[in-house]
Formats: structure tokens, C-alpha cells, sequence
């Protein structure tokens, strides 16, 4: 494992967005398609959507080129500039929904790596998606996870080199996972406790309002 804090410098000449003009093109995928039974809703209707709203330009200010909503317990219009991708095995857990997103990036050969996040961790901005696209180099045989003050968070990035072997640990509940912890020597985590506590939100807390539309 290779621990860095990556600099802003890098990001900031890029421009806001994070993005470098090349022809190294990274997708933003954000895993919102399970019930949320512990949250008590889908997830990715939390806070009337703004979780959604956020995560979506938490990846798109961040760097990523192109951003992709996993849904599945329920159907929403994706905010702009996202568009949907409704992963029908969505029940079957997690590694049904990663699994379903990988194979269709695998078939993009434009792109050389996707960073995968998660719509219930409303504190992490675009500054920690611009650090771990920046520690990633774009490269299709990186691997790069943000972790705050030490424990392992999202986003994660994946270079396209590693979509078929992740694919084939996928399992149930269990994401990427079970794959970053066997190819820990190949990881770069990156160190975003300075920008977010990086928590998700399993369940309601008192004064939360409803989920809605």
C-alpha cells in the first residue's frame, strides 16, 4: 500500500473542474441503486434528493468526464449533467450492482478508469475526487482510494486494467472491496481527512427530513 496526500497545485491548474483536456477519459459512477432497509428509503431519494444532487457534482466539479447514476430500488431523473443506469439485479446486493457498472464500462474503450462513489457520504466534495483522480494519473492500471484520518472511504478509483479481475470477486453484499484488500501493495490511498469526515449514513437521525422525490 502507498500512502500519499496529494497537493492541490495539480488540480488547480487543470482548472475547476479537475480535468486535464487529454484523451485519458475517467467516468463517475454513483452506486445509489440498493433499498436502504437500515436508512428506511432508497438511499438516493435522502434529504429530497440533495444527496443525489451533491454526489453528482461532487464527480463532475471533481474531474470526471462524463457522470452515471446506478439505480435500481427506485427510478429518479438523474440531475444534470448524470444520466441513469437502472442495474436490473439490483436485489441480488452490492456486488450485483458494481458488477452490472464494470461490464459496461469494460466495453467503453474510450475510458481508462472509473471512480466509483457512494451517495451517502454528503460531506465529501469535489476537492477529494480531484486528489484521488490526481493521485490516479489517469492510468488504466491505477488503484486509488480515498481513506479520512486512516480508514478506507469512497470514492475509489479503478483503472480499466483491473475491471475483469475485480468482476470476478463480486459477490452478494461485497463490492470492490474484497479485491483493494488483495491487491494492497497495488493500492495508493490517499488521505482526505483534511477535506471530510468521508461517513455515510446508514441511518436516520432525529430531526432528518423524510425522503422524498
Amino acid at each position: 500500500m502507498t500512502t500519499t496526500i496529494a497537493g492541490s497545485m495539480e488540480a488547480e491548474a487543470m482548472g475547476g473542474n479537475g480535468r486535464t483536456g487529454s484523451s485519458a477519459r475517467v467516468l463517475g459512477v454513483i452506486l445509489a441503486a440498493g433499498a436502504g432497509r437500515r436508512y428506511g428509503a432508497p438511499k438516493i431519494t435522502a434529504h429530497q434528493g440533495d444527496w443525489l444532487r451533491k454526489a453528482v457534482h461532487v464527480l463532475d466539479a471533481g474531474g470526471c468526464d462524463e457522470v452515471v447514476v446506478a439505480m435500481g430500488a427506485q427510478i429518479v431523473a438523474p440531475p444534470p449533467p448524470a444520466t441513469a443506469w437502472v442495474i436490473a439485479d439490483w436485489t441480488s446486493g452490492l456486488g450485483a450492482t458494481v458488477c452490472d457498472v464494470l461490464g459496461r464500462v469494460s466495453e467503453r474503450a474510450d475510458l481508462v478508469g472509473v471512480v466509483l462513489h457512494v451517495v451517502d457520504t454528503p460531506d465529501v466534495g469535489p476537492e477529494v475526487v480531484a486528489r484521488v483522480l490526481e493521485a490516479s494519473g489517469r492510468s488504466p492500471t491505477a488503484l486509488v482510494r480515498a481513506c479520512f484520518h486512516g480508514r478506507p472511504g469512497h470514492p475509489v478509483y479503478l483503472g480499466t486494467a483491473h475491471l475483469g479481475p475485480v468482476m470476478g470477486t463480486l459477490s452478494g453484499d461485497i463490492g470492490a472491496g474484497r479485491y483493494l484488500a488483495a491487491h494492497d501493495d497495488e493500492v495508493t490511498v490517499v488521505e482526505c481527512g483534511d477535506l471530510a469526515t468521508g461517513l455515510d449514513h446508514d441511518f436516520r437521525v432525529g430531526g432528518e427530513p423524510p425522503p422524498g422525490p
